[in-house]
């Protein structure tokens, strides 16, 4: 007799087993005609899930009540289901496709297929695809579920001849499971069906509105030694509506792509030549840089860090001790080795994994391009005796570190292999953790305030305990874990824990930021660590006269200063705020006889640290705005002779249609200057009644 706890708390008995659908039914009719699966003791099910024991159970709808947007639950089995139409569509159409796996993403789906030599896709083939998957919606087929004992399972896919699926069910065999299980669109035998764990919506009918996106390559097990396979993108909403509202998001995002905006602005250059994720600041781009490091910078002097400075290479026992290597040795790139123990090795006939197996082992040293920068700030720490009165020390660098990432996954400068972090590092007694939380918090409080970004969220990253991947005493990290939960309450916006995300040695807080197009941008972290301070044996001496080990945190506002001025490209749409802009002030000659003055009021501007330029070709003033406009300037100044025997420039701001009209230009001066300055907060727009 099964008891169902709801999430209001009310609790419902039954009699014998009962699926979830039957006891969303029990409730009332309209929520099981809207429900779209369920949360069986927090798990994702299908509604035809069999509840034979006491349980708590949370019906899947396509909008939670008083929510605005989808259910995320309800997407995940959306999309889910759609990747199956679209793998039985693709396969009607394309005899001889085979497929790898398709699973639902954060916006959209994918399904990697290999498809038979001679046979191709392209985005030509999207609306016959489409056409097919509409039939398949229209058709209202059930999801069915059925099972396998494993050994019958793995005959019916031996049968079936696709190496793929057998990949498949190996992995499921090495995460424990004891048989196998399919998801027929109708009815087992007779329609459609791939391996699959589930879950899905309850039937094809289901599916609202849906669209194919995009090709990519892609390789098996994202290893370029192996097949090459077509991966195919499509999304899923519960309405047509949502789904065009979506489109024109991706529409929009498209204009604001980081990697055309910072080519026409000429931002930053990525170089075959010099490597994939490896970027080249250019001029402008190095302003936008040195700009936001300035404004950190200020806030920091403020909070009482010190700046230093570490090398971008470290001895492998340095890593070997933080724990970074060889643990995680696959995002890392190879060690390097001393010119003279290479020439030994190569004498000896030792071959690379031999190399790589003796210095996993510690029989020999060598050096890594670092992938974090904490190991080298705590041994500053260690570099002398440090008393309670002496913390917290807090260091901070913008640090390059290196990552390698597969070549399939770079992207601009959101996905790169060396990346500076606005990086610093904590030293503290347990008694000043919570404060200097809320130290790190304010600043990325006021970061995200100074540009704009009102609307984040807070993820709360914490330890998976059936995990194995965490170092430290469990003590410890319920400590930790308590003090970023706390200190995410005090920050008033919605957040979220997450079990499984925290970093190995320690929980963190993540910002999740949304852009001014409705997308999310993980932004900023603060972690808190009592482990690595334990790994490398650092002290201070307490009050007490005897030695104690400070607690660490971690912190990086901007994270990656390549992610995150590649989000501020997005978000500004490269219409930076006045501050930023590369290019603040354009002057544009009406004529040659203007031509003095305009260079006059250019020396007013840079004398006051405005970056200014002047335009004073022989071109038609129409054109030299509509070219000044291009380059997304704040502020066109336009003189001429009349302008010139009244000390005045006629204002044009960008984004305003109608010109600010004629200002004094040691008026405009002192305006610009004061918005710069202030980052915003006053502004020229403000002062002469045009915001």
């Amino acid at each position: 007799m099964p008891r169902i706890t709801l999430p209001d708390g009310t609790v419902k008995e039954f009699a014998s087993p009962v699926t979830a659908g039957e006891v969303a039914a029990s409730i009332g009719a309209g929520l099981a005609k809207a429900a779209l699966g369920a949360k069986v003791n927090g798990e994702l099910s299908d509604l035809a899930r069999v509840i034979d024991r006491d349980a708590s159970l949370a019906i899947v709808t396509a909008k939670a009540k008083g929510a605005t947007s989808a259910d995320a639950d309800a997407l995940y089995l959306i999309r889910h289901s759609c990747a199956h139409v679209m793998a039985e569509a693709i396969q009607r159409l394309f005899p001889g496709v085979q497929l790898v796996y398709g699973p639902p993403l954060e916006n959209n789906f994918y399904y990697d297929m290999l498809f038979p030599a001679g046979t191709s896709i392209s985005s030509e083939d999207f609306a016959r695809i489409e056409a097919e998957m509409a039939k398949i919606v229209a058709e209202d087929r059930p999801f069915t579920r059925y099972e396998l004992p494993m050994s019958e399972g793995l005959a019916k896919l031996k049968q079936e001849g696709s190496k793929f699926k057998l990949d498949n069910a190996e992995r499921a065999i090495e995460a424990g499971s004891k048989e196998l299980s399919w998801y027929a669109t109708g009815a087992p035998g007779k329609n459609w069906e791939d391996l699959c764990r589930g879950p899905h919506v309850p039937s094809t009918g289901r599916i609202g509105g849906f669209k194919v996106l995009s090709l990519a390559s892609s390789y098996w097990k994202g290893d370029e030694k192996l097949d090459r396979l077509t991966r195919v993108y499509g999304t899923a909403f519960p309405t047509k509506a949502e789904l065009d509202a979506y489109l024109a998001q991706v529409e929009e995002a498209k204009k604001r792509d980081h990697r055309v905006i910072g080519k026409q602005l000429r931002l930053f250059h990525i170089d075959e030549m010099v490597g994939q994720g490896l970027i080249l600041w250019t001029p402008a781009g190095a302003i936008i840089r040195q700009e936001l490091q300035n404004f950190i910078g200020e806030e920091l002097r403020r909070q009482g860090y010190s700046q230093v400075f570490t090398p971008h290479i470290g001895k492998l026992e340095l890593y070997k001790t933080s724990g970074h290597f060889p643990y995680y040795q696959e995002s890392q790139y190879p060690p390097l080795v001393e010119h003279e123990q290479l020439a030994q090795f190569a004498k000896e006939g030792c071959s690379c994994a031999d190399l790589a197996n003796r210095m996993k082992a510690g029989e020999i040293d060598g050096y890594l391009l670092r992938p974090m920068n904490c190991p080298h700030h705590i041994r500053i720490y260690a570099s002398q005796q440090r008393s309670y009165r002496d913390l917290p020390i807090r260091l901070s660098e913008f640090g390059t570190v290196y990552r390698w990432e597969q070549s399939g996954e770079i992207g601009g400068m959101t996905r790169v292999r060396g990346f500076t972090q606005d990086d610093a590092h904590l030293f503290m007694r347990e008694d000043q953790v919570a404060q200097e939380l809320q130290g790190c918090l304010s600043l990325v409080k006021l970061i995200f305030k100074t540009l704009g970004m009102s609307e984040y969220r807070v993820r709360v990253g914490l330890r998976d305990p059936d995990s194995s991947k965490y170092v430290g005493d469990p003590k410890n990290w319920d400590k930790a874990e308590d003090a970023c939960r706390q200190a995410a309450m005090s920050l008033g916006v919605p957040f979220s824990e997450e079990p499984g995300e925290a970093a190995f040695y320690g929980p963190k807080i993540d910002f999740v930021v949304k852009d001014v197009i409705g997308r999310s941008w993980q932004l900023g972290t603060v972690q808190v660590d009592y482990n690595l301070p334990r790994r490398f044996k650092l002290e201070y001496i307490g009050s007490d006269n005897t030695a104690h080990v400070p607690v660490m945190i971690h912190r990086a506002p901007f994270g990656s200063m390549e992610r995150f001025i590649g989000c501020l490209i997005e978000h500004f749409a490269g219409a930076f705020p006045t501050w930023l802009a590369p290019e603040q002030v354009r002057i544009l000659t009406i004529s040659e006889k203007s031509e003095a003055y305009g260079k006059e009021v250019l020396g007013m501007l840079t004398a006051r640290n405005v970056r200014a330029m002047i335009d004073t070709d022989p071109e038609r003033i129409q054109a030299k705005i509509k070219a000044a406009t291009e380059w997304k300037i704040p502020y066109l100044l336009v003189v001429g002779e009349r302008d010139a025997e009244q000390r005045v420039v006629s204002v044009r701001a960008r984004g305003h249609q109608e010109n600010l009209g004629a200002i004094p230009a040691a008026d405009f001066v002192t305006a610009v200057t004061e918005e710069i300055s202030t980052r915003g907060a006053t502004s020229v727009l403000s002062r002469f009644g045009k915001a």
